[in-house]
């Protein structure tokens, strides 16, 4: 097994998923690391981020 995860390799990876490309390199890397944790916490993070802008942009819309 490899070490574990950067932060730039978690981003580019959690950013790669949410996307839906990726190349079968990145994937195979990502599938090697140690702990599955930095994924799942920064893949949260940014299913979170992106249903507070979607609120935020469609509060906006309506009252506009």
């Amino acid at each position: 097994m490899a070490k574990a995860p950067g932060f730039k390799q978690v981003i580019k990876a959690v950013f790669g998923a949410i996307v839906g490309v990726q190349s079968e390199q990145q994937r195979q890397q990502d599938f090697q690391t140690t702990s599955i944790w930095p994924y799942l916490v920064a893949g949260i993070f940014a299913v979170v981020i992106f249903i507070g802008v979607l609120l935020l942009l469609v509060s906006w819309v309506v009252e506009g």
